[in-house]
Formats: structure tokens, sequence, C-alpha cells
């Protein structure tokens, strides 16, 4: 039973980056989402996520990659997850509501050309939804990572990568892979090794 359910996951991973791997047009935004990072970061600007639940574990974990390290020491990167403060985020939710909190950091953190990245496996979390659209009035430019789709993240994204599927744990998985080599990319364009 476990070796099956380890393999039925195993083939549906693996499936769904082959067609990641065939789609031209997840090719054409991974390079021109990570060219406008590059471009945002050597301009001064920086490089916000955010997400619920495994999307803001994701979100968190990306973050850490530009602003720690990602393969090599190099200098930091400015990013941040905007979960992360646990008193903000239950005092914003508690005093205003949960759907303002990422909008609200958005407005206090972000200016016209930063970048705000949202994932959502359903593209459709309120709180995301809010941050996009004040991340757009701001002048930010704005990136989604969703399913299947795109929901009401779609109609806010400068640049949004739909993985073609509707099964969370496996579309985590490949906005991880996503990220992962946007990461990649922008260090080793800003930092590049002798």
């Amino acid at each position: 039973m476990d070796q099956q359910i380890l393999n039925k996951n195993l083939i549906a991973s693996i499936q769904l980056k082959q067609e990641l791997m065939e789609d031209e047009n997840i090719q054409r935004t991974v390079k021109e989402m990570a060219n406008t990072i590059i471009g945002s970061l050597r301009n001064g600007g920086k490089v916000l996520f955010c997400g619920n639940g495994g999307s803001a574990a994701d979100a968190q974990h990306l973050s850490a990659e530009l602003s720690g390290r990602y393969y090599y020491d190099r200098p930091p990167l400015f990013s941040e997850a905007l979960h992360v403060n646990t008193s903000y985020l239950t005092a914003v939710a508690n005093d205003y509501s949960y759907d303002e909190i990422y909008a609200r950091l958005t407005r206090a953190m972000g200016k016209a050309g930063d970048i705000l990245i949202g994932l959502s496996t359903s593209g459709n979390s309120g709180n995301v939804v809010k941050a996009l659209t004040t991340a757009k009035e701001l002048g930010m430019i704005t990136f989604s990572l969703t399913g299947e789709g795109g929901g009401k993240m779609k109609i806010h994204s400068d640049f949004i990568i739909e993985i073609p599927s509707k099964d969370t744990p496996r579309i985590q998985e490949c906005h991880m892979l996503i990220g992962h080599t946007l990461c990649e990319i922008v260090e080793r364009a800003m930092f590049p090794k002798p």
C-alpha cells in the first residue's frame, strides 16, 4: 500500500513536470520573471512573497533563498515573506480582517518597481488577491504562481505561471521547482562566479 502511494505520487509528479518542460509559454515566462527580478534588484528594489498554509511555507522558503543564499556565498538580496511577523499578522487579522494582512504590509513595504510574488494553488486566496491589487496601485510588478486556470489572481498579475493541475501537493511541488529555478538564475546573474 505505502509503495503504491509513493509510486502513484512519483508518476503524477514526473508527468506534471514533463508538461512544464514541454510548455513554451511557461519556459518563456520563467525567463521573463527572472529578468524582471534581476532588473528590480539592480535598481534597489525588493522581492516580497505571500501565500497561505503550504504556500506561506513556500513563500518563506523562497524568500530565504534570496535573502540568505542559494547555491553559494554572496551578498544578501532584499527579500521577505510577508507573514513572518506573527504579532503583526494576528493584530491586523483581528483589527481589520484576514483579507487585509498582506495588502497592509505591501502598502508599508512596497514601492514602484518592487516585486510581489503571490502563491496560491487555487489562485483565489482573498488576502493574496488584495495584496496583488494593492501592489498594482503602488506601481509594483506582480507575479503569481497558481494552479490550473489562475483564479482571481490572474487579472492582477503582470506574470503568471499556472501549473496545469488541480492537485494541491503536485502544484506546490512545481511552485517550488519554479521558485528554485528563479533563485538560481537571479543568484548567478547578480553575483557571477569567477
